[in-house]
């Protein structure tokens, strides 16, 4: 009887030992199908996700022997035995962890960290709101962010001193754009509504590497992260390529249903100062228009859509965008007012149901609201956010402040149901630097 137990104990040694030579095999052939190599990029991801993301950036310090002085050196981090098998591993290395790396890595591999692409244009005095806007991004999100800033040439060299005093982060990435249009009619589009408001409209022809984009106004401020509105394009259908916010909730009082001279989406028209875009089916489908019975591509269809409707335009670029998507209305995707929440919410009295069911996820200071005293409870959060650093304490404290700042407005129709503009930042704040930065 002995001798048969210690017959089946030897057979599973010798099974469990077949087992790590399988298991090590089947690592080598999934790094040489992959690709192989791998040294830079890898490291960069495995860097962000062991960091975790913007804790790692404030000098977290780093992990391994030095942090662990107990540890046994013959146990030493990734990357030294690069999947050698176990027979032939340095005397250093622990065959464990190099089994553990090779899972690792492959994981990277097939998931890379995605980045969150964000467009904004900013001419004139705008520097400060942008720069603003982008702080409220950074704040709160959790996946890197790629920021597209186009800007006129002499705000170049403002914006790049500013974002570079930021890359202590590293959670952003940034490029600068200069303002261009096309040649034939630059000065055309230029002047149409605001000064380089319409560059908006051939993002998907200058970033033709960029599959989706997040573009917001220079006046948008995050309450929560980016990574939220983000995951809205998992949510589209087939046929949609855009999601944006009506303009109006009661047609009451709605521009477009009220004053138009030409087509508009939907009951109220759509409002352009927050748009995600699937920048790839943008380039690639053919749009409906009532111009032609040809279906024209997005960079067909601009100029003619201009030469049709100027004289009957007021809000340049939107009031084109309203046009295309009126005749197209299938690929649209609409997200709620939260996403989008002006001035017009309130200031008659609340209409967006779903922020005051919610909060506020996106906050709007379209007519200059941030710098006059006409609507106080805006100017509020935006001179919070602008004043805030990115210290975990001071973020952590800018709701009380903002709250007693906010309490001050409720002589006016926006301030009294002030809690909608806190209650999202309350969340994020709280899931973003309430936990451990272990966590985060």
């Amino acid at each position: 009887m002995r001798r048969y137990l210690r017959i089946v104990v030897l057979c599973l040694a010798c099974g469990f030992c077949s087992l790590l030579y399988a298991f090590s095999q089947l690592a080598v052939s999934l790094e040489e199908g992959a690709g192989g190599g791998g040294g830079k990029p890898q490291a960069a991801a495995a860097s962000w996700l062991a960091g975790g993301g913007r804790g790692a950036a404030r000098g977290a310090g780093s992990a391994g022997t030095a942090a662990h002085p107990g540890r046994s050196d013959r146990c030493k981090d990734f990357s030294l035995c690069y999947w050698n098998p176990y027979w032939m591993l340095p005397s250093d290395v622990c065959g464990m962890n190099c089994f553990w790396e090779a899972a690792f890595r492959y994981s990277l591999k097939i998931q890379p960290v995605e980045k969150m692409h964000l467009a904004v244009v900013a001419c004139g005095e705008r520097l400060e709101e942008t720069m603003t806007m982008l702080k409220s991004a950074i704040i709160f999100s959790i996946k890197p962010l790629q920021f597209h800033i186009f800007a006129e040439d002499q705000l170049h060299d403002s914006f790049k001193g500013r974002l570079e005093s930021w890359s202590f982060l590293q959670t952003f990435n940034y490029t600068l754009y200069p303002i261009t249009f096309p040649t034939e009619n630059a000065a055309e589009w230029k002047k149409l509504f605001k000064p380089c408001a319409s560059q908006r409209l051939f993002l998907p022809l200058i970033l033709k590497e960029v599959d989706s984009l997040l573009y917001v106004d220079t006046d948008i401020l995050f309450l929560r992260p980016v990574d939220d509105i983000w995951s809205l394009l998992k949510k589209f259908n087939s046929t949609q390529i855009a999601a944006m916010a009506p303009e109006h909730e009661e047609p009451r009082i709605g521009w477009y249903n009220r004053f138009a001279r030409h087509p508009y989406y939907g009951k109220t028209g759509i409002n352009s100062g927050v748009m995600l875009m699937n920048m790839t089916r943008m380039r690639r489908k053919y749009f409906k228009n009532d111009m032609t019975t040809v279906r024209l591509r997005w960079g067909d269809i601009l100029m003619p859509l201009l030469k049709k409707y100027k004289l009957n335009i007021t809000w340049g670029d939107q009031d084109l965008l309203n046009i295309i998507f009126f005749h197209n209305p299938d690929s649209l995707f609409v997200f709620p007012c939260q996403w989008n929440y002006r001035p017009d919410h309130c200031i008659y009295g609340s209409n967006c149901q779903e922020a005051e069911e919610e909060g506020i996820f996106i906050l709007h200071g379209n007519r200059g609201v941030y710098h006059d005293d006409k609507q106080p409870a805006f100017r509020a959060v935006y001179e919070a956010l602008r004043n805030c650093s990115f210290e975990d304490e001071d973020i952590r404290s800018l709701f009380k402040s903002l709250e007693l700042e906010l309490q001050k407005t409720v002589h006016t129709y926006c301030g009294k149901i002030y809690k909608i503009f806190i209650k999202q930042l309350t969340k994020s704040i709280g899931d973003r630097y309430d936990r451990p930065p272990k966590e985060r």
